[in-house]
């Protein structure tokens, strides 16, 4: 069996979650987890659709040093509803299978049906910045990285290859073998 982690999510400025994952894939450049029957009431709405919801999956991609991870996001059903990529503090493994790591509140969802990327969150951002919960180097980080993912995408090389290859299929198939 896979073995399960905790991912401690530190939201600026005090608001620490744990999110339990399996860990389905570790090849010391891409650590996959797989996030089941998330819950989420009333459902996380983008762009007025839903993304996900009570009993939802998310296939979650953590590379090592980066300011970013990736989600695959499917409906309770399944269906693919986009990628979701967070922009954070790169994360710091502890033993254990304890994860730390900061949200530095934007994020870039591109939806499954198509259509440009949208930067979520830029109003939060600035509300943090203002009210000093972030400081001013890590918000320009996470500008930075932002900006970076959009050109990345521009440009057809981003998100990688890793995050077709992991869908949701093979992540529960991974999960229980």
């Amino acid at each position: 069996m896979n073995p399960s982690i905790h991912i401690h999510y530190l939201r600026p400025p005090k608001e620490m979650r744990i999110y339990r994952q399996r860990l389905i894939h570790d090849d010391g450049r891409v650590k996959v987890t797989l996030a089941r029957d998330l819950l989420f009431d009333p459902p996380l709405r983008i762009l007025d659709r839903i993304a996900l919801e009570s009993g939802s999956d998310a296939v979650w991609f953590t590379f090592p040093g980066a300011w970013h991870d990736i989600g695959r996001f499917h409906r309770a059903d399944g269906t693919f509803t986009g990628i979701y990529a967070n922009i954070l503090t790169p994360c710091v493994f502890q033993p254990g299978g304890d994860w730390e790591t900061t949200d530095l509140f934007l994020d870039l969802w591109i939806p499954a049906e198509g259509g440009p990327a949208v930067i979520l969150d830029e109003g939060e951002l600035e509300e943090a910045l203002a009210a000093e919960q972030l400081d001013s180097a890590l918000g320009q980080r996470a500008r930075e990285e932002i900006r970076r993912l959009q050109v990345g995408l521009e440009e057809g090389e981003w998100p990688p290859p890793v995050v077709e290859e992991w869908t949701r299929e093979r992540a529960l198939a991974s999960a229980w073998a």
